[in-house]
């Protein structure tokens, strides 16, 4: 049939490889640490350490933290790591930062245990669209793991990619 219309893209050995298809299930919360500053600004230790005594940690049960302070106070270390105290027994996963650094550690964790073997020898595209935030550091870390083993890396959708990389044959 000479009218037949072929898709090469889904007869191809281009594979797709989509992030968020990886993405870590759980709700991301971000604590600000400023809340608990006099006029958001100075850190009273007894103060402090009564108003986190009195804070219910079981509403972070299972949920993603990130402890931050967004105004412009010197903030001690040590008052991070009281936080955490608290949230270690019931959240999944805490970081000192903002909600972009959480999600790069936890991209970072999930990238760590892909199995980079089915991708070995083949063109890959990394999907570029995603419904979820997807850090631009996950990216980079993924191709970071890929390059090795890919024989090309592209970004975006097999239609109208961007080529990254292409082993050069020997």
């Amino acid at each position: 049939m000479p009218d037949e219309i072929i898709n090469k893209v889904a007869n191809s050995k281009l594979v797709s490889l989509d992030l968020e298809d990886y993405y870590p299930k759980g709700e991301r919360v971000l604590i600000d640490i400023k809340y608990w500053l006099f006029q958001e600004q100075v850190l009273i230790e007894k103060e402090y350490r009564r108003s986190l005594s009195e804070q219910d940690w079981t509403t972070y049960q299972n949920k993603f933290v990130a402890i931050t302070c967004s105004t412009d106070a010197i903030i001690p270390s040590w008052a991070y790591l009281l936080i955490t105290v608290h949230l270690a027994p019931y959240a999944k996963k805490i970081v000192v930062g903002d909600l972009e650094q959480l999600e790069t550690l936890l991209f970072e964790e999930v990238i760590s245990k892909i199995n980079i073997e089915e991708f070995a020898g083949k063109p890959v595209i990394i999907k570029g669209c995603s419904e979820k935030f997807i850090p631009h550091a996950a990216y980079s870390l993924l191709i970071q793991k890929l390059q090795p083993v890919v024989s090309s890396l592209m970004y975006g959708e097999a239609c109208s990619s961007v080529p990254l990389y292409k082993r050069i044959k020997t």
